[in-house]
């Protein structure tokens, strides 16, 4: 059983323990389907930005963390760009129990990856011809309780209560 802290987090664990093993790109592409007449257009652009990730245990006690980000810029009805990244990290992860294991994988894992996934990004952009577009910092934490208040009020079981291989 996990301890709580006065604010709700989970207090670690003595025998817990967390081995980042590698950290990688898995995909990366840009696309700029309306170049080169796009950098003459003068309309204001309109950014949408796009995040997931997916787990999977890929051995005991190690799993692979992949975040993607895409970010697409339209200007009207054209697209500018699209820049995608599917950042990875394989992550040994021992000692946990089955919840506080979930919360680690949906918040300390991809706050692990994004500054590699925000850089690449702004490469992929910059390298297009576009002005670089500068990833904000993600409240991981937040968006993870977001997603399990989202589970509970659907009735569906807590990602910790689903078997621990494949994706979650």
């Amino acid at each position: 059983m996990t301890d709580q802290t006065g604010n709700g987090a989970a207090a670690p664990q003595a025998n817990a323990q967390i081995a980042l093993q590698k950290i990688y790109v898995k995909d990366a592409s840009f696309e700029a389907p309306s170049a080169p007449q796009i950098f003459s257009e003068e309309s204001q652009s309109q950014l949408q930005l796009n995040m997931a990730q997916k787990v999977a245990n890929i051995g005991e006690n190690v799993y692979e963390v992949v975040l993607t980000v895409t970010l697409t810029c339209t200007v009207g009805e054209k697209t500018a760009y699209l820049a995608e990244v599917h950042q990875a990290g394989i992550f040994g992860l021992a000692g946990f129990d089955q919840r506080t294991l979930e919360a680690v994988l949906g918040t300390y894992c991809p706050n692990v990856l994004f500054p590699y996934a925000r850089q690449m990004i702004s490469d992929l952009v910059q390298n297009g011809g576009f002005p670089p577009y500068f990833l904000q910092p993600i409240n991981f934490e937040q968006l993870y309780a977001e997603q399990m208040r989202r589970r509970a009020e659907q009735g569906q079981p807590s990602i910790a209560d689903a078997p621990t291989q494949g994706n979650a």
